[in-house]
């Protein structure tokens, strides 16, 4: 007990040793780093500190979702989020992993995300001695023929060890006798033990033999395990069956068919009679796996295959072939036949996405990490070799990594998420067998909203019309403008920009609803004050940072009729307009008495006055022209007529709802040298109040004619800042026959509108338009003669 305890303490010893030794050990190479463990070290051991050797910041692991991504063999392994300690979360056993291959390798694929990161670590699993030499068979029964001359050998079976290396079968030891030693044979790293007789039997001295073989392993201490060997001795067949090669080599495809012939091997036995019959046999007890492929014919030799066999699993077989005659005692002697498989393009690649970002922003740059993917194959050389493709059309590409079959799917070309807001990416995997085989995979990735669109207007500008002495708080217009983008970077408010120009301070008379760009006035707009002004609105997004754009609003105040004509003379006095005016007897028909002149602050029908006799002494005698207000005389005057006569005009306008106002002319007939004498004394008192009325009627006509010219200077502005698909024309047309008036002539769109003031010429062709102050004039110009 003593013993197998210090025994245990030394094998701890070692392993904690080796495990120092190989922990402090560790390289990057390339983007990898290595370490390297023992095998049955106790759960929960430290491997390493991954995050410090790959000189990651440990600080930030456990945000970036530090984690291990690859295969099912990372289930022994745990990697610690916070500090990046790689451990052992299940027992190691080296022979269950990797069973005969050297070294015993387990790659690890580690992740990191906030920038994605890979990393690659493997780890190897080094052997220690816990498996013993163990024999297919505890005993094995030999038959030597008397006869058998000393130097003949006998194959004995082979002790397998599943550790490897140094821990594998080293020697072989034969209990001492006088009539047998041990001869050891390797095939390859393979120990093959032989019997071998020193010296001749003798039946009837022995007829049996107790032999003991140990096999021993390299380990420290080193494992045994033994055979125990019976020897018969027979007498005379001492001829064994010879092999036609020692070593046969043969080359299936993969997938070959059942009962399909491998190989067929020969021996031949000089011996006659059953002493030369051979029957063949598999050598000692096959693997599972290979008793299962394959089938020997112990009369001819010949293998056939049994099961299904895989490139992928196995590359190659060795059998080992026993041949005996069926002498007494049985002679035999055994060959290795050595089957490689050929590769065929069997497996379809397999495509892994180690990472994917679904959802990227449209401002990223072209560059930018959107997934990590590996590409896999089982087959070799060309038949695992891989060509990754994408679908077309998309602004993503592929960039290979320095290890083979990893690609980062990458942005090409910058993002419009207006154009496209979603791609499904397909990613082909081929390889490079006959025929090719392909795998095809589905990316899903959207493209999320930046605020990269101002608001747009549907026009610009816009132009209102508005009905003077509008009621003061009520909507007069609403503009609207969109937004491309989505959420808050679509989401557009209005203000309205306020300037300190004579234009633009009417805007402090209005108001803007900053939600859905209803527009009110403040205040009641007179036309006869302003007949035109503009105003720009602003519309921005929510955006971060915002954007906006703005519109420039014309509005033109419309004329309604609520100004009544004011007659200009006769002057009035007292609330009334009275005039007298004296004509000579001797007039003839024709002759002007006089002219009522009247004035409307209103503009176009509005403003169209109209003159008529309400009252009239004598209806033959006195005429008036209702367009210009002259009184003349319809015939001469006789005898019997009155010398005094009283006629009443009424001037109105032509509104919709009329307004007018009246004056009296008071007309005296007097005989010729009367009223040139009356003339000659009432020439003074005529000139001053001549004088009087014209100056009013100057100021007047200066007043109308200024205001008229910054009009038109405003309209022509406008106009040269319109594109040519919406003009406006401004004309000026002043015409003064009588009374005063005016008229502006002005195209929007395919109509023609003119605003008279007070009254136009009696030739003018006029349609009531739809505007109460607006005529709509006949368009006499050709389509190709028009304007652009």
């Amino acid at each position: 007990m003593g013993a197998k305890g210090q025994s245990r303490r030394k094998r701890i010893f070692c392993v904690a040793i080796t495990l120092f030794v190989t922990l402090s050990c560790v390289e990057p190479i390339s983007a990898q780093i290595k370490y390297s463990i023992a095998e049955q070290t106790d759960v929960g051991s430290v491997v390493g500190n991954v995050a410090k050797d790959l000189g990651l910041d440990i600080s930030s692991l456990e945000g970036r979702q530090f984690r291990i991504v690859s295969g099912s063999d990372d289930d022994q392994f745990k990697v610690n989020p916070s500090n990046g300690v790689l451990s052992l979360q299940g027992t190691l056993d080296r022979e269950q992993l990797c069973e005969s291959v050297s070294p015993c390798l387990v790659n690890l694929k580690m992740v990191a995300n906030n920038p994605m990161e890979i990393h690659h670590v493997g780890v190897e699993i080094i052997d220690v001695n816990d498996n013993s030499p163990r024999f297919q068979e505890e005993e094995k029964t030999i038959e030597i023929s008397e006869s058998t001359l000393p130097g003949k050998r006998f194959h004995l079976s082979t002790a397998r060890d599943p550790d490897v290396s140094i821990n594998s079968v080293r020697v072989y030891k034969l209990n001492h006798n006088e009539h047998f030693s041990l001869q050891i044979r390797e095939r390859g790293e393979e120990k093959m033990p032989f019997l071998v007789l020193q010296k001749s039997l003798d039946r009837e001295k022995n007829n049996e033999h107790k032999l003991v073989l140990t096999a021993l392993d390299g380990g420290n201490p080193p494992r045994s395990g033994t055979l125990n060997i019976t020897v018969h001795v027979l007498d005379s067949n001492d001829n064994n069956p010879t092999f036609s090669q020692e070593v046969y080599s043969v080359t299936i495809p993969e997938n070959i068919k059942a009962d399909t012939s491998v190989i067929t091997v020969t021996a031949t036995d000089p011996d006659e009679g059953v002493n030369g019959d051979i029957e063949f046999y598999f050598v000692g007890e096959l693997d599972p796996k290979i008793s299962d492929l394959f089938s020997l014919d112990k009369i001819s030799g010949e293998i056939r295959v049994k099961g299904s066999i895989d490139f992928e699993e196995t590359d190659m077989f060795k059998l080992d072939v026993h041949a005996t005659d069926r002498g007494h005692p049985p002679m035999s002697s055994d060959c290795r036949v050595i089957i490689k498989v050929l590769d065929e393009n069997d497996n379809k690649p397999e495509i892994e996405v180690t990472s994917l970002s679904k959802l990227v922003s449209e401002d990223s740059k072209p560059g930018t990490v959107v997934s990590l993917i590996s590409v896999t194959d089982q087959d070799s050389n060309l038949n695992g070799k891989v060509i990754c493709s994408l679908s077309d059309n998309v602004p993503f590409e592929l960039k290979p990594s320095f290890q083979d079959n990893m690609y980062s799917l990458v942005l090409k070309q910058h993002l419009d998420r207006e154009a496209a807001s979603h791609y499904e990416i397909t990613l082909t995997a081929t390889d490079c067998g006959q025929p090719p085989l392909s795998t095809f995979r589905t990316l899903s990735v959207d493209v999320s909203d930046v605020n990269d669109n101002k608001p747009e207007f549907s026009q610009n500008p816009m132009e209102l019309y508005l009905t003077e002495n509008n009621i003061p708080g009520n909507s007069i217009f609403c503009v609207s403008a969109s937004d491309k983008d989505l959420g808050d970077n679509a989401a557009v408010h209005y203000h309205l920009v306020r300037e300190e120009s004579s234009q633009m301070k009417i805007t402090a008379f209005l108001n803007i609803n900053s939600e859905n760009g209803e527009i009110s006035a403040l205040k009641s707009f007179d036309f006869e004050t302003v007949k035109m002004f503009q105003f720009q609105v602003v519309a921005s997004d929510s955006g971060s940072p915002s954007l906006s754009s703005n519109v420039t609003v014309n509005v033109f105040i419309l004329d309604q009729n609520d100004n009544a004509p004011v007659i200009l003379y006769p002057v009035s006095s007292n609330g009334s307009a009275e005039g007298v005016e004296e004509v000579p007897r001797n007039v003839n028909a024709g002759h002007l008495v006089t002219k009522v002149r009247a004035y409307d602050a209103d503009i176009g029908y509005n403003g169209w006055l109209l003159f008529s006799l309400q009252e009239v002494t004598d209806h033959s005698l006195f005429g008036l022209d209702r367009y210009t207000g002259q009184i003349r005389t319809l015939r001469s005057f006789t005898e019997t007529d009155e010398a005094e006569h009283k006629l009443l005009i009424l001037v109105k306008d032509n509104g919709n709802v009329s307004l007018s106002a009246t004056a009296t002319v008071i007309v005296k007939v007097v005989e010729p040298k009367e009223a040139f004498a009356a003339s000659d004394v009432k020439s003074s008192a005529k000139d001053d109040e001549e004088t009087d009325v014209t100056f009013y009627l100057m100021i007047t006509l200066g007043s109308v004619s200024v205001l008229f010219l910054i009009s038109i200077i405003v309209l022509i502005a406008m106009q040269c800042s319109k594109s040519t698909e919406y003009t406006s024309k401004y004309l000026q047309e002043a015409n003064y026959d009588g009374t005063l008036c005016h008229s502006i002539q002005y195209r929007s769109g395919d109509k023609r509108y003119m605003l008279v003031g007070p009254r136009m010429s009696v030739g003018s062709t006029i349609v009531p338009g739809s505007h109460a102050n607006t005529l709509v004039l006949p368009d006499r110009r050709n389509t190709s003669d028009e304007v652009r």
